[in-house]
């Protein structure tokens, strides 16, 4: 059984009861999120599960519930990279950062935070700037076993060049090795930096703003939702945000063309940094 076979068996009825179903009982809202990577992921999820139809894998959520706990691992976006796109972190470095420092205390937002690799990157820039003490970062995802893996910290040894390149081409201060312990090909993150996370589940779809930020950092996540579940979140992150807060997004996300385009003025465009405006 391949991808290939499962694909036509994705029509539109199966998927609206499958996304409901999923709703009403376990009361994850997937039902405004894109529906083409919708379909690319149960199509993955029916060859897992070995699932002909999304009727059968519905019916099997329903009554096992380890069954969603995995099918939860398909529909959330589990892919990260400690500084991932570098120049992100850069432009916060050299732009962001030097307004941050007039704030006598920092609170971070960092939404989807999937496996915790942007938390902690945030983190030790935060801790190069002289910043890290008086900072508080709120990690969030609606996935419980991604924000597991997140509070432990251990990820692959192998990706660390990976991670070293990128902090480098960020702008990092020190060597990035000062920041884990290497033990049974796993590096394993400085307890003193998740000290100053908090990670925590939120839903986009469903849940409210619980604090006042400085900074909202929600990247590569806005591409899966449709247009209504990305006004909501623009919502959200509009009513968090302190006067002339701070939002950045994915690198192939835009505000441009949404109706946010008034709220918040591009601040490092290249870098997709938007400062929040003062009256809309």
């Amino acid at each position: 059984m391949s991808a290939t076979d499962v694909a036509p068996a994705i029509n539109d009825v199966e998927l609206k009861l499958l996304v409901e179903a999923i709703y009403h009982a376990y009361h994850y809202d997937f039902r405004s999120y894109a529906r083409a990577s919708l379909r690319r992921r149960l199509a993955a999820a029916m060859v897992r599960f070995d699932c002909r139809t999304l009727s059968e894998l519905q019916g099997r959520l329903l009554h096992e519930s380890q069954v969603f706990a995995e099918l939860l691992e398909y529909l959330t976006v589990q892919v990260s990279d400690l500084f991932r796109d570098p120049s992100y972190f850069r432009a916060l470095r050299e732009k962001v950062v030097p307004l941050l420092r007039t704030y006598p205390s920092l609170k971070i937002w960092i939404a989807g935070c999937s496996s915790g690799e942007e938390a902690y990157s945030m983190a030790i820039l935060l801790r190069e700037e002289g910043l890290l003490e008086r900072s508080l970062i709120y990690a969030t995802d609606i996935n419980p076993g991604a924000l597991r893996r997140a509070e432990a910290g251990i990820y692959d040894a192998a990706r660390a060049p990976d991670f070293t390149r990128n902090h480098h081409l960020s702008g990092g201060r020190s060597s990035l090795s000062d920041y884990y312990s290497a033990a049974y090909d796993r590096i394993i993150l400085d307890k003193s930096l998740r000290r100053h996370i908090v990670f925590s589940d939120h839903s986009l779809a469903t849940d409210s703003v619980f604090a006042e930020m400085q900074l909202v950092s929600c990247r590569n996540v806005l591409i899966y939702f449709d247009r209504e579940l990305q006004s909501r979140a623009l919502d959200l992150f509009y009513e968090a945000l302190c006067r002339k807060g701070f939002l950045g997004i994915g690198l192939r996300e835009s505000l441009r063309f949404s109706s946010h385009a008034d709220a918040f003025a591009e601040f490092a465009r290249e870098d997709r940094i938007y400062q929040k405006v003062d009256a809309r």
